[in-house]
C-alpha cells in the first residue's frame, strides 16, 4: 500500500490464505490501506522510474520508513527478523521515498469499492487516479466483450465524451476466460486527439502494475455469472466516490430485476477438458480466482454457501 503496488497481489494473497484454510476478505486490504501512508513517488502513481527507486535505497529503504507499522519480529528467509534485516537500510533520496511524517498521501495505493455494481467488491489503484475523477458520475458506454471493445473503441461515431464511464463486460475469470490484464481500457481515439488522458473505466478484468488512471477492476461477481456488471446498458448513470468507497449503478431496483430476468449467461468457451473444468470450478476475483476444490473442505463450504446466500 505504501508503494502504490499491484492489484494482482490481492488475488494471490487471498488464494494463498484460503489454501491454508483462512479467510482473507477484501476489507482487510482496505483497512490496511486506510492506515498506511503512501510513500513511494514511482510510476504509475508518481513520477520516478524503478531504477531511481533502487538508487534511493529500494525496498529495504521503504520498509525502514514503514518499520513502526511492520511486525518487526517476523522471521524471514534470510534467517533474521524483519527488524534485523533493516538495520543498515537508509533512504538516499527523499523525493523518491518519503517519510511517514511527510507522505505523498495519507492513504495507501489500493481502495476496495462496493455498491450495487460490485456487491462482492472491486479494486482501484487510487494513487494512480486523476484528481478530478476520484469523485465522478457519468453515463456508461458499454462493451459486451473484449472483442467488442477492440472493434468499436476507436469508431468515430462512438457516442462518448470525456465524462463517460467506459464499461467492459465478460473479461473476468469465466467470461474472458481467465481474467486477462485488459482492464486498462484505451481512451477512444477521438478523445485522445483532444488531449483526454484519463476516464473512469470499469471491468471484471485485471490490470498490470504499470497501468495508470481511473481503472476499476476485479468487479465481482463478474458479468459472465450474472453480476450487476452484466446488466449495465449504454446511458446508465454510474457513480464513483473513492473516499466513500462507493461504486453505484444508478438504476432502480425494479429495472435491474427486469433486466436480470431477461439476461442469459454466455455460452462457456469450452465444452470439455481442462477448459470446462476451469469454467465450472474457478472462484471469483474476491475469492482469489483459485479452483474451489483446492480449498480445505470446511472453508470451501463456508465460502460457497455464503456466495449462494448473497
Amino acid at each position: 500500500m505504501a508503494s502504490g503496488g499491484s492489484t494482482n497481489a490481492i488475488i494471490h494473497l487471498v488464494a494463498i490464505s484460503q489454501r491454508l484454510g483462512r479467510k482473507l476478505p477484501l476489507e482487510t486490504f482496505d483497512d490496511i490501506s486506510r492506515r498506511t501512508p503512501f510513500l513511494l513517488n514511482l510510476r504509475p502513481s508518481g513520477k520516478y522510474q524503478m531504477e531511481e527507486y533502487f538508487e534511493a535505497g529500494g525496498v529495504p529503504a521503504l520498509m525502514k520508513e514503514l518499520e513502526p507499522l511492520l511486525h518487526g519480529g517476523c522471521l524471514t528467509v534470510t534467517g533474521r527478523t524483519v527488524t534485523e534485516n533493516l538495520v543498515q537500510a537508509v533512504t538516499l533520496d527523499r523525493e523518491v521515498i518519503r517519510s511517514v511524517a511527510e507522505p505523498l498521501d495519507r492513504e495507501g495505493g489500493i481502495a476496495v469499492l462496493r455498491g450495487n455494481l460490485a456487491p462482492d467488491g472491486a479494486l482501484i489503484k487510487q494513487t494512480a487516479v486523476s484528481a478530478h475523477l476520484k469523485r465522478h458520475t457519468g453515463r456508461a458506454v458499454v462493451f459486451e466483450s473484449p472483442a467488442d471493445l477492440q472493434l468499436r473503441i476507436d469508431d468515430p461515431e462512438l457516442a462518448v465524451d470525456e465524462h463517460s464511464v467506459l464499461v467492459l463486460k465478460n473479461a473476468g475469470p469465466k467470461g474472458a476466460p481467465a481474467m486477462p490484464e485488459i482492464g486498462q481500457i484505451p481512451i477512444p481515439q477521438k478523445l485522445l486527439v483532444r488531449g483526454i488522458r484519463d476516464m473512469v473505466r470499469i471491468s471484471d478484468a485485471r490490470i498490470s502494475g504499470t497501468s495508470y488512471g481511473a481503472l476499476i477492476v476485479h468487479a465481482a461477481p463478474e458479468a459472465a455469472v450474472g453480476g450487476t456488471l452484466a446488466l449495465v446498458q449504454d446511458g446508465d448513470e454510474i457513480e464513483l466516490d473513492i473516499a466513500a468507497r462507493r461504486l453505484v449503478l444508478k438504476v432502480p431496483d425494479e429495472e435491474l430485476a427486469r433486466r436480470r430476468a431477461a439476461w442469459k449467461a454466455p455460452e462457456p468457451h469450452y465444452d470439455r477438458g481442462y477448459g470446462l473444468l476451469f469454467h465450472e470450478r474457478v472462484l471469483q476475483a474476491n475469492l482469489g480466482c483459485d479452483f474451489d476444490f483446492l480449498l480445505p473442505a470446511e472453508l470451501r463450504r463456508e465460502l460457497l454457501d455464503g456466495a449462494k446466500q448473497d
